[in-house]
């Protein structure tokens, strides 16, 4: 029988974190989940470690690349071999509360929504709280514009998908950083609408050496996004980008 929620994730050598991830999945209050992992040619102990799950838990497939394809590809991998009408994508650092999967399916069917999004909570890389909050004050229903400047967040660790409304396929594109923000923008562009579930559902991990935490090249990708991958008009683009500049002061001083 195919399960209700299928749990994407990437990973590259978590083998600090990815127990505690882990945890947080088989501690959900719904059991009805397969957890779809593709190892993007880890050097540490991280594929050991997942085996070592997997041997006590049928759930969990495993995909294990002979080369490192980036998380876009790799999610690419997962989403591929599942099976459930819901889509739930995990990073292999971040942590989800118990009633994460079944709060959020609820509030998708309520609202006959495509794509959800809950807030998260900043955790430092110890997993202590660091008081911070992503997507608090974000809009309710979010669509293409609000992504574009960035009203939004989309952390890909609080992104589900409802498969019988979403349509289209869902491919990330071969980036190494932005890849997930790309998809979510492609799907608003098309029409479908996302929702917020207002609670700190998620746990979103600060890890200093992540790709992502270089602010300089981050604003970069930002900026490549809105003109090459997007095609926006330069006036429009400028106009996206300060906005993009703007929250991203506002939220780190929040």
């Amino acid at each position: 029988m195919k399960p209700t929620f299928s749990i994407i994730t990437a990973t590259y050598n978590s083998a600090k974190f990815i127990t505690e991830t882990y945890e947080s999945i088989r501690n959900q209050t719904v059991a009805d989940w397969e957890w779809i992992v593709t190892d993007d040619f880890s050097s540490d102990a991280t594929r050991h470690i997942l085996q070592s799950f997997s041997k006590d838990d049928s759930r969990i497939k495993l995909i294990f690349n002979k080369r490192n394809l980036g998380a876009g590809l790799s999610r690419n991998k997962s989403i591929a071999k599942s099976n459930g009408q819901f889509l739930a994508f995990l990073d292999s650092d971040d942590l989800w509360s118990p009633y994460k999967l079944e709060k959020q399916r609820f509030f998708m069917l309520q609202h006959n929504a495509g794509i959800c999004i809950t807030c998260e909570r900043v955790i430092s890389e110890d997993g202590s709280p660091t008081g911070r909050t992503i997507d608090l004050f974000a809009p309710k229903t979010i669509n293409y514009f609000d992504l574009l400047s960035k009203r939004a967040t989309f952390g890909c660790s609080s992104v589900m998908v409802n498969r019988s409304i979403i349509n289209s396929e869902i491919r990330m594109p071969a980036l190494r950083t932005g890849q997930d923000y790309v998809t979510w923008l492609g799907l608003l562009k098309i029409g479908y609408n996302a929702v917020l579930l207002r609670e700190s559902l998620t746990s979103y991990r600060i890890v200093s050496n992540s790709i992502s935490r270089n602010k300089i090249k981050k604003a970069i990708r930002q900026w490549k996004i809105y003109r090459s991958i997007e095609g926006i008009a330069f006036p429009s683009a400028m106009y996206y980008f300060a906005s993009y500049a703007i929250r991203a002061i506002i939220e780190k001083y929040r």
